[in-house]
């Protein structure tokens, strides 16, 4: 037997005190590092606890319904046994290891996963209350956990109650339908298709980040009345003095990109219109207003949109702004993110310029107020001291929860950012 290490709860942003709701190993087990341990919940989030190392669970710390923290122990294994396993059979695997084993099936687009990691406040929207491992147990049997009336605490899905919803479809017996996703607004049901009668099709599921922002973007939609400003910013001197200064950043490992100007136009814009950088409280009747500038960046993946947080942005140059930009978009291609790095955003921007498009619409990323969304700059003919002259505009939409903030605060908004975007200098006034 070698030394027993003790497996803690890591870092998991500001839960504290969460309810365990699945223990999914037990004495014997062999673990691998990034297997599975625990699934925790709190009001708003579920996420699941993997090892950080392999070997045998020789003692658990924890059972359901304990509350634990970061730090708090889950259980002891011992890390020699893992050495040796290729020589000693490993345990037998129970259910819910077979189960993990086994591929993914397609999603059913109408069962959201929940958040891991981000508190999301309630909508109006039907969620099933279940957790990770039910919900991939549910996928892997094409199961629409909507259709299912959990009989856990506060109507939580159980494996059980899954394996009771097959068994009752297998046998002809009526299910026990929760409300569908979408009926709390009035909307009719969502068509139900067989789309292989009208030719062939190919079904792929969707990726877990794909899973996780689509809930989080309808619940968003749904609930914050968007109201979208579109302006143009000449960035004509801006872009020769950004072609100007590449070389320079080139040479320390990172590009400087237009989109650390933006960072700092918009922290510019933020400071002297603050409740853009806002939050409604709880109760809707009270603004939440920051002194902190902690700008969110979508970063386009294989894998889907994560938002990485730029923090601090207003005591960073716009060189310590590129460095970052750089650094956290490869940890974001590389799956390397961790929860703290998407955290804590008070102003999000989206950019797509280096792709195309004149325009469109960005959803605001809840919490938070309001959004930028940035299109490819054009060099066009504009009227400037009496005589058409080529200039290079970049196009830009801000979208805002017209709860907060009114349309004539919304164009203020956008003429003041495309006025610090055409001099640059005023983002050091």
């Amino acid at each position: 037997m070698g030394a027993l290490k003790e497996i803690n709860v890591p870092d998991i942003g500001d839960f504290k005190d969460v309810d365990v709701v699945e223990v999914l190993v037990r004495p014997g087990d062999q673990v691998q590092p990034e297997q599975s341990l625990i699934t925790v919940e709190s009001d708003k989030a579920t996420m699941e606890i993997p090892s950080p190392a392999a070997g045998v669970v020789k003692e658990l710390k924890v059972k359901v319904g304990d509350k634990v923290s970061q730090g708090s122990p889950i259980l002891l294994v011992d890390a020699g046994d893992a050495r040796d396993s290729a020589a000693v059979p490993a345990p037998r695997a129970g259910p819910e290891e077979a189960r993990r084993a086994e591929a993914p099936q397609p999603t059913p687009i109408h069962a959201p996963a929940p958040v891991p990691f981000e508190p999301a406040p309630e909508s109006a929207t039907f969620k099933p209350h279940a957790s990770p491992s039910v919900r991939k147990f549910a996928r892997e049997l094409g199961v629409d956990l909507a259709r299912i009336r959990g009989s856990g605490p506060k109507g939580r899905i159980t494996h059980e109650d899954v394996q009771a919803f097959v068994k009752g479809v297998m046998q002809g017996a009526p299910s026990a339908t929760a409300p569908r996703a979408g009926l709390g607004l009035g909307l009719p049901e969502w068509p139900q298709v067989d789309f292989a009668k009208f030719g062939p099709i190919e079904t792929k599921p969707l990726s877990r980040i794909k899973r996780i922002s689509g809930a989080n973007l309808h619940r968003n939609w749904v609930s914050i009345p968007h109201v979208t400003q579109f302006d143009e910013a000449d960035i004509t001197e801006l872009e020769a003095f950004r072609k100007a200064s590449a070389a320079e950043t080139e040479k320390q490992g990172f590009k400087l990109t237009m989109l650390a100007f933006l960072i700092k136009a918009c922290v510019t814009t933020l400071r002297q219109y603050p409740h853009f950088n806002a939050s409604l409280d709880p109760s809707g009747e009270s603004l939440v207003i920051k002194s902190y500038y902690h700008i969110g960046v979508a970063v386009d993946t294989p894998e889907g949109l994560v938002v990485p947080v730029i923090k601090d942005a207003d005591r960073k140059g716009v060189f310590d702004l590129a460095r970052e930009l750089s650094e956290m978009s490869k940890l974001a291609r590389e799956k390397k993110l961790k929860p703290g790095d998407m955290q804590g955003g008070t102003f999000s921007i989206s950019s797509l310029g280096g792709l195309g498009g004149t325009a469109f619409t960005p959803i605001i990323n809840a919490p938070e107020v309001a959004i930028l969304g940035v299109s490819r700059s054009v060099t066009r003919p504009v009227f400037k001291d009496g005589q058409l002259v080529p200039r290079l505009m970049l196009p830009f939409g801000l979208a805002y929860d017209h709860r907060v903030i009114d349309g004539a605060d919304g164009a203020r908004f956008t003429s003041y950012l495309a006025s610090v975007l055409s001099d640059i200098r005023r983002s050091l006034l």
